[in-house]
């Protein structure tokens, strides 16, 4: 029998934004709202910033068109440590899936991401997302 997603995951990993400008949106949350900058990374020809204030991370990128109006959060990523059985297991609850395979993008962190994506009721996106260790 399929449990609730939250019994696959540890956390709310980050939110998701597109940059308009990606210097500008990490110079504005570092040096206004006090954010560190917990990483930067390539994804294609594009880079990618992680931003963080205590429990919060925000993913924000380039190379997409920024929506630029309220409504503007991408996606929600939640943390999971094992994302074959995350993925087997929102397959068992028969959800919407954005992504029909676990995606991967090996530029970020240390050893890479492995996850997938889901739609809610609203359309909106929540992504699992498993870092790396090895």
């Amino acid at each position: 029998m399929a449990k609730p997603m939250t019994a696959f995951t540890t956390d709310l990993q980050h939110s998701g934004m597109i940059a308009k400008d990606l210097d500008e949106t990490i110079k504005f949350y570092r040096e206004v709202m006090g954010f560190e900058l917990a990483g930067l990374f390539m994804n294609g020809e594009n880079r990618c910033a992680f931003l963080r204030y205590g429990h919060l991370t925000i993913e924000t990128w380039e190379g997409d068109p920024a929506p630029m109006t309220t409504g503007a959060i991408n996606h929600w990523a939640f943390d999971t440590p094992d994302i074959e059985a995350t993925f087997e297991n929102a397959k068992a609850l028969g959800v919407d899936f954005k992504d029909t395979e676990i995606q991967s993008i090996p530029s970020f962190w240390k050893h890479g991401i492995r996850y997938f994506n889901i739609y809610g009721p609203n359309g909106e996106t929540i992504e699992f997302c498993q870092i790396v260790e090895e």
